[in-house]
């Protein structure tokens, strides 16, 4: 096999250590955190294997720059094409053109290279190892559009986001509040004047004024909102969602108390403590260091059946409202599943399924995991967009106890 590499060695003279440069450029240009300090120690690690091996060269630099799972696809991607394809940026800047009629069917092959590494370098003009520092990448054609961004970035789904897309998505979901309804608790406070009387209160004015007259006391119930119990998948199918999701659970829990945060592929974790770090990265860097399963396969039968067993009495006490986020997609076919999705609606005030599946019009349960789930739930919606997230802020402040809405209607027939 060639190689691009331009020396036999680190420090020989060549430009390895300009190419590991703009490569850790690429990297974080598609998201990947790569500071002045990983590229030192990229170097360092280079030096340490040598270059007589390219599965070496390409472990080295994936222990340096990759620190979680979700980073894998785009780091391996990108490896190929900085070091393979010295003429990868014309090829580049045709996936970040509109997809014509004809070729939309070839856009969902596998092994389509992802539009944020494209923009990562199509935007920072990167240098390849095998193209000249001092050419020009001349744009034929201009496609920008003339819309509203913030329109388009409303709608825009979660998988499709380029790189600057996600952190001004990140930024819009770091603003939103949860306006979950508020329902009456057992305690109650005084009120000037209301229709209930508090006899105890009036009792103890009466003494007061030595009985001479009985000043009226009244009370009212407390209202409060129900705890918030967020079960998210974090499986490989619900990868591009979850990481997004993770910011949206953050918010909430930073806007509220009384939010309890678990994710589940193989396995529950709950996570509720790293999510009350003030500092989002700092957050999700402590979730990232806790959670094993990630991208991996999905037990929800499993998972659900350990949240009813150790955390549901702690957690589903006065009326939790329960958010199910998944697509649905059980790797045991749905064994166990339906036992555990009704213990688990029985014991909260709402159970909620959001799945960002239903934003295709013709989906159907027709999964195991999915005709188990639609029978024990009083809500479903997608989440697959900033529009979708909005929508679930109002509808959770508006909703009956019952299912409602046309998702929930269409799950029902179908199943």
């Amino acid at each position: 096999m060639n190689t691009v590499l331009r020396i036999e060695r680190p420090g020989g003279g060549g430009k390895l250590a300009a190419n590991i440069l703009h490569f850790a450029r690429v990297l974080r240009a598609a998201g990947l955190p790569v500071g002045p300090g990983r590229v030192l120690r990229g170097l360092q690690a280079v030096e340490d294997v040598g270059l007589g091996n390219r599965d070496d060269f390409y472990w080295a630099l994936h222990a340096v720059f990759v620190s979680r799972r979700d980073q894998r696809e785009i780091f391996d991607q990108a490896f190929h094409v900085f070091w393979r394809n010295p003429r990868i940026l014309e090829q580049m800047m045709s996936l970040v053109l509109p997809p014509s009629p004809m070729k939309e069917a070839a856009n969902e092959r596998q092994d389509e290279i992802s539009r944020r590494l494209a923009e990562a370098l199509r935007s920072g003009k990167t240098e390849t190892p095998e193209s000249d520092p001092d050419a020009e990448t001349e744009v034929e054609i201009d496609t920008v559009m003339t819309w509203s961004s913030q329109e388009v970035l409303q709608k825009m789904d979660f998988e499709k986001m380029s790189a600057a897309e996600i952190a001004a998505a990140k930024a819009a979901i770091a603003r939103m509040r949860l306006p979950i309804m508020k329902v009456p608790t057992r305690r109650y406070r005084p009120q000037v004047h209301g229709a209930r009387v508090d006899m105890r209160a009036t009792l103890r004015a009466a003494l007061r004024t030595g009985g001479s007259s009985i000043p009226l006391r009244f009370r009212r119930r407390q209202e409060r909102h129900p705890p918030l119990v967020i079960l998210c998948d974090i499986s490989g199918s619900m990868s591009r969602y979850s990481r997004m999701l993770l910011h949206f659970m953050h918010a909430i829990t930073s806007d509220r108390d009384r939010v309890h945060s678990f994710v589940f592929g193989t396995r529950l974790t709950n996570i509720t403590r790293m999510l009350r770090y003030r500092d989002v990265d700092e957050a999700l860097a402590k979730i990232g260091e806790e959670v094993d399963d990630w991208s991996g396969g999905t037990r929800i039968g499993v998972s659900l059946h350990h949240f009813n067993r150790d955390w549901s009495r702690r957690v589903l006490g006065q009326g939790a409202v329960v958010l199910l986020i998944t697509d649905g997609l059980d790797r045991d076919a749905g064994s166990g599943l339906a036992f555990n999705m009704e213990r688990l609606h029985k014991s909260c005030r709402r159970l909620i399924w959001l799945n960002p599946l239903l934003r295709y019009d013709g989906y159907e349960p027709k999964s195991k995991g999915a005709q188990a789930m639609v029978g024990h739930v009083d809500h479903v919606q997608t989440i697959h967009n900033l529009e979708s997230l909005s929508q679930l802020t109002t509808s959770l402040s508006r909703l009956s106890d019952t299912g409602d809405g046309p998702e929930w209607r269409k799950l029902q027939q179908a199943a």
